[in-house]
């Protein structure tokens, strides 16, 4: 390992305690300037503009460094989870001081220079720069038309341009134009410079991000008309379960309450019983995979509070500001919330007389931990083999394998004590008969795997617009700041996949199949699938990517997001059911 890998990699590991307390870190000190004081420009990363996850070193192209030991910057966790890696330009830059015409360099180009160049230029590349957490982009250069050849010209921009408004002591906005194109020819030199234009202007500090978001997108009207469609399908669903359902129990509920019925009338009731009435002897039975279920549902609910937390602390902390601070938010409060997972897993595990406690423990701690480490491992090895940023230092793995072994996988086990002893006590409405029910064959439609897939339609078709939305800023340059409507279809998404789920068990329950546990849970997280179906035609249809490293990191991330989102939708469904089952057999005579 390097001397600066190793330096990067001891950084990392001591700065894990400061992980946990500010969410957003204010970087550049105070962000506050004297006239004269400097003023660092921090180059990035540089990549093909259509493939956002392959990025490079800065310097990876053959662009001349300054003399001198280049400083980094490390801003923590999220940002170099993120692929960033800020390195000082060195070049000479002053607050409220303009610069006519500085010079960087002498760059030298040849036969390498050059083919590196026009490969870069042929592939848009595009490169960030960084002045007091502001970001600046530009192209390294373009392809002219050539009347003389097929190809193209291809021409380097030699000149930056950078306009920094200010107000009072603090830098308000930075933008970066470029001039100077000079055509790629080897043996040839060429001189990199730059220019400082400082304007004044009277937008305060606290709205200095607000040029980077995109309100007519975001805010397009087709956003809240699906938040209007979505309220509907919930206004839909939750009186049709409370229309046709529950008259129907209520019905039922009224025949068994019945105490003066003669010994012929008890007996035309009991001929005349059928459907979910039949099983009340099974319907409490073990579920098969108690261990892994009970796993899954402990991991559902714990993601469902954190995404709710989350969303809560971006709409209050405006997270989208700080680079990766949403990535070290998501990461320190799934530590924080591992108690949840522990006690919603050990409760139901002990309710149904599990045994192997052991197991149960460290698969529910690390299920979704492990998961996404398999897939990143594999995008890990892509990244290292491509050498982008994007390849996660050794340091990182250890800091975030700390953050799990010292934090997560203990309030799991915790979690999973405390949740055996206070919620773990056998509370079935019904007893569980010795010998189980055989299931009569139904209809193809009642089937569990036809109800599974089909109970994914509804909440899928509730987010749907929504995964555009979050598909488009994550995938496409956009920065995702609308975090009230993502609140809001999130509690949405959990109204229509209880309402769901619930109906395919009680149909299921109707066709005397009492294996409403895993339906019930595989309904909801067929969602998932869904989602994943939907992230194949917008990779084809609204991205340009290309390229082995950037397909794999899409499909990669899409499916771990896919694993998480199928988790928790069937943990929310399997909780709702399980509600709705214990309620409807309180009120039944069992044997």
């Amino acid at each position: 390992m390097s001397s600066a890998a190793s330096s990067r990699s001891l950084h990392l590991f001591l700065c894990a305690l400061l992980l946990i307390s500010p969410l957003v870190l204010a970087s550049e000190s105070d962000h506050k300037y004297q006239p004269d004081d400097p003023v660092t420009l921090w180059v990035n990363k540089v990549g093909p503009y259509n493939n956002p996850q392959e990025t490079y070193n800065y310097y990876s192209l053959p662009f001349c460094r300054p003399a001198g030991n280049s400083a980094h910057k490390w801003g923590g966790l999220g940002e170099v989870l993120g692929g960033n890696e800020l390195i000082d330009s060195l070049l000479d830059i002053k607050f409220q001081k303009n610069v006519d015409k500085g010079s960087i360099c002498q760059l030298d180009l040849d036969e390498a220079k050059v083919r590196q160049f026009k490969d870069a230029i042929e592939n848009s590349y595009w490169f960030e720069f960084f002045m007091d957490d502001l970001p600046l982009w530009g192209f390294v250069g373009e392809l002219h038309p050539d009347k003389n050849s097929d190809n193209g010209k291809h021409v380097l921009y030699t000149h930056k341009t950078i306009t920094v408004k200010y107000n009072k002591n603090q830098i308000i906005h930075v933008n970066l134009t470029q001039e100077g194109a000079k055509p790629l020819e080897a043996g040839r030199s060429v001189e990199m410079t730059y220019s400082v234009k400082w304007i004044a202007t009277n937008v305060s500090f606290a709205r200095r991000f607000d040029v980077y978001l995109d309100y007519p997108f975001f805010e397009h009207q087709i956003h809240w008309f699906s938040i209007f469609n979505s309220f509907m399908m919930v206004i839909f669903l939750t009186g049709l379960v409370s229309m046709i359902l529950m008259r129907t129990l209520r019905n039922d509920y009224a025949k068994y309450a019945r105490e003066d019925d003669d010994l012929e009338s008890l007996e035309r009731d009991v001929s005349e019983e059928s459907g979910w009435k039949l099983v009340h002897g099974d319907v409490f039975r073990p579920p098969r995979n108690l261990v892994i279920l009970s796993a899954v549902v402990g991991t559902g609910a714990q993601l469902a509070l954190l995404v709710l937390l989350v969303i809560l602390l971006a709409i209050v902390g405006m997270l989208y500001v700080g680079r990766g601070a949403i990535v070290t938010t998501f990461i320190v409060c799934y530590a924080l919330t591992s108690f949840i997972s522990g006690y919603v897993s050990g409760g139901m595990y002990s309710r149904h007389g599990g045994k192997s406690w052991i197991k149960a423990m460290i698969l529910t701690a690390s299920l979704f931990p492990f998961l996404c480490f398999g897939i990143g491992f594999i995008l890990n090895t892509i990244a290292i083999f491509y050498g982008s940023l994007a390849a996660i230092p050794f340091g990182t793995i250890v800091v975030v394998f700390v953050i799990w072994g010292f934090i997560s996988f203990p309030l799991a086990l915790l979690g999973t004590v405390v949740g055996r002893n206070w919620s773990g006590a056998p509370n079935n409405p019904c007893r569980v008969k010795t010998i189980p029910r055989p299931i009569p064959e139904k209809k193809w439609y009642l089937t569990p795997s036809v109800v599974s897939m089909m109970g994914g339609l509804l909440p899928f078709g509730s987010i749907f617009i929504e995964m555009y939305f979050v598909f488009t800023s994550f995938w496409n340059y956009k920065v995702y700041y609308v975090y009230g409507f993502m609140l809001l279809v999130f509690l949405i998404l959990i109204i229509v996949t209880v309402c769901v789920t619930i109906v395919g068990a009680y149909f299921l329950l109707n066709a005397e199949n009492y294996h409403w546990q895993w339906t019930s849970f595989l309904s909801a997280a067929s969602t998932a699938v869904y989602v994943y179906l939907y992230s194949i035609y917008y990779y084809y249809v609204k991205t340009k990517m290309s390229g082995f490293f950037q397909t794999s990191f899409y499909f990669g991330y899409t499916l771990m997001f896919c694993l998480g989102l199928g988790i928790l939708c069937g943990a929310v469904g399997y909780l709702g059911s399980n509600l709705f089952v214990r309620r409807i057999y309180r009120n039944i005579k069992c044997d």
